[in-house]
């Protein structure tokens, strides 16, 4: 039996489907300890995180881009979350989850999802390693199950926070801790199928509820009943006044968002030897975005760790990410009341690996130890992270890796003089052979390697312009190996150009790229410099150069730069020569 659905369900069977099944039924049962803890951590209700990743998590599946792609509330969101929460409060952070799917829609259209690639390593591995902290030192509260505790947007605020109220230490919840933490530690060596996570809370309410009741806090104490119906649909109140008060966290949401479930989407394509739709996954994340909030959910993404499950354990297509959502749809309707009687003890280890698993830290010590920009950047990304925001922090990050960049082409860029080695046949050129006594008065010939741009165009210039004080009657600029000039380094050109002309020399060039030629000729530079003074070989640049020079300046000339000199060192004429 095979239904003939079309794209990316083409040739699905049932043996397709069952496989599926089983995944989306195991990612389910992951996913939903995972939805309360992070919407716990997000300073909102525990069902807000389920209905995310419910709605969220369907509608991913749906329209995004990835074949595997499990989406829902991540870890990555947390920090950003709870500073909206902690400053807009709930409704303002649905609106801002809103309007971060209208941008991650507009991304898509526009075709912006590839630009994500362009995002250095160092910033984003910074960032994520800072989140990974703020999440780690949010469930220090819940571990050692202190009391009478306020969350704060700034990091070190937090612990503050905790160091004031170490006293209120209560040893019931530690052990609660530990028993999940054992469970979530052991449960993969002794049952690798079964999700560690849910063994951990399961195990650890079980003995808190029978051994020692009432003496841990739980959801239940803590944030009410969890209703066992499903979201209702509600219009937050928007004005123009939250969309303008909104636009800064809104456009974080997006950009992390974007950027997580792309980066979810390569560890998806890697493990299955597929391609992903990056324009597609970003309107699949945009519009699950925009729905969730009239249903309560908070932001979503794509999930890693909950993807990187999902293929391990067979799914084939986006139906295991479908079953997925209905899982913890059922999950809500049957369970729900269950679940109140969890202890936040119980979820503060397994939001504690969750933040150990996505620091990145073999790759964080791998850049620091380079001692290199990267570390700098690195460091930099990370600190603003943790201590100020992940806005500050990324938009910094990305400056200081532009500038490091610009910094490294620049470097690239090699002005070299050189003249032909009159010793072999060919007459290859070289700089080496370059000196006083070897050097042509009348012709400078200069070797271009790297891209002309804002960052090495004055060195060009300053380069060019100091070498040939002498004033020499003829410039030959090989630029083979230029691949690019931008406006910076078209004007330094021009300016050589002029300056050199208007002193009666000629600019030649030689070896001009297609690509290349292409700008000089959008930018005015060949009509500046002239269509007939470009050349396509070096060789023929210095023949034309050869015709233009005072011959007579050569006569008793003992340089020898070129073959020609021999000849017009006596006085005779080359064209006669050759006549």
């Amino acid at each position: 039996m095979q239904w003939k659905w079309s794209g990316r369900y083409e040739g699905y069977t049932v043996a397709h489907f069952k496989k599926d099944l089983i995944s989306g039924t195991i990612v389910g049962i992951i996913a939903v300890p995972l939805a309360m803890s992070f919407a716990i951590a997000s300073g909102v209700k525990p069902e807000y995180g389920i209905y995310t990743a419910i709605i969220a998590g369907i509608l991913i599946s749906l329209f995004g881009g990835s074949k595997f792609q499990i989406g829902g509330p991540t870890g990555a969101f947390v920090p950003v979350l709870l500073g909206v929460v902690l400053v807009y409060g709930y409704e303002n952070l649905l609106i801002a989850g809103i309007m971060a799917g209208i941008i991650l829609v507009l991304m898509g259209v526009f075709k912006l999802g590839t630009l994500i690639k362009f995002i250095p390593r160092p910033v984003t591995v910074g960032f994520t390693a800072g989140i990974a902290v703020i999440i780690f030192a949010g469930q220090i509260g819940n571990f050692l199950g202190l009391t009478g505790m306020e969350q704060h947007e700034r990091f070190h605020e937090n612990l503050i926070e905790i160091a004031s109220h170490i006293g209120t230490i209560n040893l019931y919840s530690i052990l609660v801790a530990i028993i999940c933490l054992v469970g979530i530690l052991l449960t993969p060596r002794l049952l690798p199928k079964v999700p560690g996570a849910l063994v951990g809370i399961l195990v650890s309410a079980i003995i808190s509820a029978f051994v020692f009741p009432g003496q841990v806090a739980t959801i239940g104490s803590t944030y009410g009943e969890i209703p066992n119906s499903l979201p209702t649909f509600a219009i937050p109140e928007i004005t123009f006044e939250r969309i303008y008060q909104l636009l800064g966290p809104a456009f974080v949401i997006a950009m992390l968002g974007g950027i997580e479930s792309l980066l979810s989407a390569v560890v998806a394509d890697g493990m299955t030897n597929s391609k992903h739709n990056s324009n597609k996954e970003l309107v699949g994340q945009g519009i699950a975005n925009i729905v969730t909030p009239f249903f309560g959910g908070i932001p979503a993404t794509g999930a890693i760790a909950r993807t990187a499950t999902n293929i391990k354990t067979g799914a084939t297509s986006p139906m295991s990410g479908i079953i997925h959502g209905i899982f913890v749809l059922l999950t809500l309707v049957v369970f729900a009341p269950f679940a109140v009687h969890i202890p936040l003890a119980s979820l503060a280890p397994v939001l504690m690996i969750v933040a150990w698993n996505m620091s990145e830290r073999y790759h964080f010590a791998h850049i620091l130890k380079l001692k290199s920009g990267d570390s700098l950047v690195l460091a930099i990304t990370f600190l603003l992270t943790v201590f100020t925001s992940l806005t500050l922090a990324v938009e910094v990050g990305l400056i200081l890796a532009v500038v490091l960049f610009a910094k490294r082409m620049s470097e690239m860029l090699v002005v070299t003089k050189v003249l032909p080695d009159l010793d072999t046949k060919e007459g290859k050129l070289l700089s080496g052979i370059v000196s006083d006594s070897h050097d042509c008065p009348q012709v400078s010939v200069y070797t271009i390697e790297g891209p002309l741009f804002f960052g090495a165009a004055q060195t060009f210039e300053q380069s060019i312009l100091n070498t040939i004080h002498y004033r020499p009657r003829v410039l030959i600029l090989r630029m083979g190996k230029v691949p690019f000039i931008d406006t910076t380094g078209e004007e330094y050109f021009r300016n050589i150009v002029r300056s050199f002309t208007t002193q009666g020399g000629s600019l030649l060039v030689s070896g001009v790229q297609p690509s290349l030629k292409s700008m000089l000729d959008a930018n005015g530079l060949t009509e500046v410099i002239g269509e007939q003074n470009f050349f396509p070989h070096t060789g023929d640049a210095i023949t034309a150069a050869i015709e233009i020079i005072n011959h007579k300046d050569c006569i008793g000339c003992k340089h020898f730069a070129f073959r020609e000199c021999q000849q017009l060192s006596t006085g005779e004429k080359i064209s006669e020569q050759k006549s």
